[in-house]
């Protein structure tokens, strides 16, 4: 019989504050997305990777890793852009099999238009708040965690990470 190891109160309270925060910032960041480009956040996310990528094109299973998402969340959410002329979807040259995402030049438009915006919530939600000192140990503590996060789920029998499981309920 295995005995649960309970969360120390400062866990606790760590754990309780971590939660708020992440919410209300993914809110934050989501509400200002929609009001500024009628996108949600992930959308805008898929957009600046792809601006970030050499080409400006990404293979679908790499875009989905990198943004930490299952392939058919991806898809859905490059079907949305494709529509809105912001993405289109082109054969992988280097084996026939996969597709890459190729962000179009009305999506580098719509990016740049947003991304001002964008910066500047997530500067005065997170970074003005925090000192230099703190800027480092957030990445740091984060860094931490999801690579752990992944050496689980890489070495888990049930799904692995999100963007190697075929289908989920997003």
């Amino acid at each position: 019989m295995t005995t649960t190891r309970w969360l120390t109160p400062e866990e606790q309270r760590a754990w309780r504050s971590y939660l708020a925060a992440s919410w209300l910032l993914e809110d934050t960041v989501d509400r200002q997305l929609q009001q500024e480009a009628g996108m949600p956040h992930l959308y805008y996310s898929v957009l600046a990777n792809l601006s970030d990528a050499p080409g400006h094109r990404m293979r679908m299973t790499d875009l989905a890793e990198t943004l930490k998402i299952t392939r058919s969340r991806l898809t859905y959410a490059v079907t949305r852009l494709e529509r809105d002329g912001a993405v289109r979807r082109e054969g992988c040259a280097s084996d026939g099999r996969g597709s890459e995402a190729v962000l179009t030049d009305e999506g580098m438009a719509l990016l740049e238009r947003t991304a001002p915006g964008h910066v500047e919530t997530v500067r005065a939600s997170v970074f003005d708040h925090l000192t230099t000192e703190q800027v480092a140990q957030l990445e740091a503590i984060c860094g931490q965690i999801t690579r752990a996060l992944q050496q689980d789920e890489e070495r888990s029998a049930c799904g692995g990470v999100p963007w190697r499981r075929r289908s989920t309920a997003t």
